[in-house]
């Protein structure tokens, strides 16, 4: 079950939750904003006193003006309405900027912050969260906050003022008749309460299934040659309108609620001020009390009631934006797997390339029964051309994951140049490493945009060296735009070659003391292979470097290969050396040369292979 249904499970499971509480982590970002947020509050007041006002007026229009019919009198009180009138258009519009404006930088800063924090996490966070899901997440919770502080927020703090200042008027104006209205509050108010969680439970869940339905039509259009491929698209189209009518109906369901909710608000409401009204109208018969008093009554009745029946229409978006809020600062508050020594350590002198790991064990979050590396121990010396060899799920791409700390071990340590790598900043360990993984990651931009990541502030000279380096050079200018040609989502315009000949560029450019190629040109032709390597030669010099291959073409000229075998490190050497040995090495090289020759057969070939390790 993913993270957002096991929120939206435990909100059903806990009517506490429904509380408004989560909505006070926004007051930080609000706070940000000092004289803003003190001219919103002014103008709300400003809005919501002169509302209070107009009754008052208007009886002395009835009382003193009309019924004393004096002309002067009358054109003052009704000039005195026009003013009051007049300060609450102003007031209204200078709140109706200011919340807006607030709610515009809020939302920003929001969703900046959580962007942050998102990007900051560990890959074990991303191995149990869906990109798709978190964006959508994203998107959706931030629109709701930002709706709800524009509007819901704002309408609703002007109509509390105006409920609390209409019922103490009404008080002051008839006590008999506010009585009256104190014994109807609690009939109006207690069903609309419940009422309002049942609303909420369904809000969240459409929320919910909303961001469901986002995610997958997310992960369906980044895979969309797959689909096409297979002649799906009819059975994702399916799908997708399955799960959009599911999504439309918990939609209907929760307006059909709220819509009732708002219905059973007005007719309480308006009732219980009508029934009221009868009363009073009684008073005013047997002179009890003026017109103009009744009048004024009300309309403070009015504006009470008509504030509290907009409370419970707005209520429904102000706790949908509170369970938003709720989810984001979780976002917020998540801990990385891997976290930063508070007072890292930081390299006294220019970074050699010297590794270590030492007896080191590691099983992925995801399948933590199934060990991937076992007490793996093993050292690189600085500038040392290392290749790394097994076959597939023998941990090789996990040490690299492990060096750059995209995970911690769980037994172990690995040290860079005699630190241990948890105590540097993350920023000066990744800094030590330039990658080339073997998923290549492109981003939908130019080919110049794309090279220039590893160094954004790199000058076009060193982004076309870097290029001609990686043999990237001729077919980037072959393309009718050259450097600036936008290769589309995860470079998907380009071929496999391509795609890994710009990865190399990026990490040429990037200039870090160490390499990292994981299957760096696994999707080259032989002669493409052949150039890369030739150019990687001057490349390599001084920098320490762990290659990842399968070719012998690649590994044949490392200083030294590492094997491994369902992930166990279990032998070192030369070629020359573990070709010797005839153990797992030599095997794979057997393998991979000529799979259907007879024993006599390979073992010519195994002499073969040692005499082409010899002169080279």
């Amino acid at each position: 079950m993913n993270a957002a249904s096991n929120h939206a499970k435990d909100r059903d499971e806990n009517p506490s939750r429904s509380q408004l509480h989560p909505l006070k982590r926004l007051l930080p970002y609000l706070g940000r904003y000092p004289f803003m947020l003190s001219l919103t509050i002014m103008a709300l007041l400003v809005a919501a006193f002169a509302t209070l006002a107009l009754p008052f007026a208007t009886r002395l229009v009835i009382d003193k003006g009309i019924a004393g019919g004096n002309v002067n009198e009358i054109d003052i009180y009704f000039q005195s309405l026009i003013g009051i009138v007049a300060i609450l258009a102003v007031g209204s519009a200078v709140r109706f900027y200011c919340v807006f404006w607030l709610g515009e930088r809020l939302v920003a800063d929001l969703k900046r912050d959580v962007f942050s924090r998102l990007i900051s996490l560990s890959a074990g966070f991303y191995d149990t969260h869906h990109s798709g899901e978190l964006m959508s997440r994203l998107a959706a919770d931030t629109t709701l906050i930002s709706s709800a502080i524009r509007a819901s927020v704002s309408q609703a703090l002007r109509n509390l003022v105006v409920l609390f200042g209409g019922l103490l008027m009404m008080i002051i104006t008839s006590p008999s008749l506010s009585l009256m209205v104190v014994v109807a509050i609690p009939v109006v108010v207690l069903p609309l309460v419940f009422y309002g969680r049942m609303v909420r439970r369904l809000s969240t869940n459409a929320q919910e299934k909303m961001a469901e339905l986002h995610q997958y039509g997310a992960e369906i259009l980044s895979n969309i040659r797959a689909v096409q491929a297979f002649g799906a698209e009819e059975y994702v189209n399916d799908k997708f309108s399955t799960s959009n009518e599911v999504t439309v109906e918990k939609g209907m369901a929760r307006t059909k609620a709220r819509a009732f909710l708002t219905a059973v608000a007005i007719f309480l409401v308006m009732v219980s001020i009508v029934l009221i009204l009868w009363y009073g109208a009684h008073d005013v018969i047997n002179g009890e009390m003026s017109a103009g008093v009744l009048i004024q009554f009300m309309l403070y009745a009015v504006f009470a009631g008509g504030a509290m029946g907009s409370l419970t229409e707005v209520w429904g978006e102000i706790s949908q934006a509170a369970g938003a809020s709720d989810r984001l600062s979780e976002f917020l508050s998540t801990r990385s797997d891997v976290e930063e020594d508070p007072e890292p350590v930081e390299f006294s002198e220019p970074i050699q390339g010297k590794i270590e790991f030492k007896e080191v064990s590691f099983s992925y979050p995801t399948r933590d029964e199934e060990a991937v590396l076992h007490n793996v121990s093993f050292t690189i010396e600085p500038s040392e051309r290392v290749a790394i060899v097994g076959a597939s799920g023998a941990g090789k791409s996990t040490l690299f994951q492990l060096l750059l700390r995209f995970y911690d071990p769980l037994i172990g340590s690995i040290e860079l140049d005699g630190i241990r790598i948890d105590k540097l900043s993350l920023d000066e360990l990744r800094d030590s490493f330039a990658v080339v993984p073997q998923e290549v990651s492109l981003f939908d931009a130019s080919i110049y945009e794309n090279i220039a990541f590893a160094k954004p502030d790199a000058s076009k000279h060193e982004i076309i060296t870097a290029a001609q380096i990686a043999q990237a050079d001729e077919f980037i200018q072959g393309f009718t735009n050259g450097y600036d040609t936008r290769i589309g989502e995860g470079g998907q315009s380009l071929s496999g070659g391509q795609r890994q000949r710009i990865a190399l560029a990026r990490a040429i450019l990037r200039g870090s003391p160490i390499l990292l190629l994981d299957e760096a040109t696994s999707a080259l032709d032989a002669g493409s292979e052949e150039r890369v390597q030739l150019a990687l030669e001057d490349v390599l010099k001084g920098k320490t470097s762990l290659i990842i291959a399968h070719r012998l073409s690649t590994v044949m000229n490392a200083d030294r290969i590492l094997v491994f075998d369902h992930g166990r490190f279990v032998e070192q050497g030369t070629h020359q050396q573990l070709i010797s040995k005839g153990g797992l090495y030599a095997e794979l090289a057997r393998t991979q040369l000529q799979p259907d020759l007879t024993d006599t057969e390979q073992s010519s070939v195994d002499e073969e292979i040692s005499e082409t390790a010899v002169s080279d």
